[in-house]
């Protein structure tokens, strides 16, 4: 079934790359960045700074989708 869903379809050189060095990293590396941002961005909240914690906070997102991204490559492999 495998032969059917990857068809003619082959990753790149950089996703390759990306993949191969990301795969190095523990999965729970994303959680913690993603659980610091938030800490950071109410750390920064209660010390005003409004736009700065926002920014900030808008990484936790970011991170758990790349955390997602690298526990699939783990399981799944890639090309």
């Amino acid at each position: 079934m495998d032969s059917i869903l990857n068809q003619g379809h082959e990753e790149g050189p950089v996703a390759k790359a990306i993949e191969k060095q990301t795969a190095k990293l523990p999965s729970d590396t994303f959680l913690w960045a993603a659980v610091g941002a938030m800490g950071l961005s109410l750390a920064l909240q209660c010390l005003r700074q409004k736009h700065i914690s926002l920014f900030i906070g808008q990484w936790a997102a970011p991170f758990l989708l790349m955390g997602i991204y690298n526990k699939i490559v783990k399981v799944e492999g890639h090309d």
